[in-house]
C-alpha cells in the first residue's frame, strides 16, 4: 500500500497534492477539484486513501482505494 494523498490548501495559493510525510507538494493546481482528481489517480495507483482537507486545514473527507474490507462502495465523488 502507498503513501496516502492528501488535498490541502498551498501556502502560496491555490491548492497541491502531497504524500503523507511529504515536505514537498507532488502536485500544485488552480483549485480543489483539479487537486482531488489528482489525488484520486494517485491513490488508485498506490492503492491508498484520499484525505480532503477544508480551507481551515481540518480534514473534511476521505476516500479509499486501497483494499477496503467494506463491500458499500463511495459513490459521492
Amino acid at each position: 500500500m502507498g503513501k496516502n494523498q492528501h488535498v490541502t490548501k498551498h501556502p502560496d495559493g491555490g491548492w497541491q497534492v502531497k504524500g503523507a510525510g511529504n515536505e514537498k507538494a507532488t502536485k500544485v493546481t488552480d483549485t480543489q477539484k483539479q487537486s482531488i482528481d489528482v489525488a484520486k489517480e494517485i491513490a488508485k495507483h498506490q492503492k491508498s486513501e484520499v484525505v480532503i482537507h477544508g480551507t481551515d486545514g481540518r480534514i473534511r473527507d476521505k476516500d479509499s482505494y486501497g483494499n477496503d474490507p467494506s463491500s458499500i462502495k463511495d459513490t459521492k465523488h
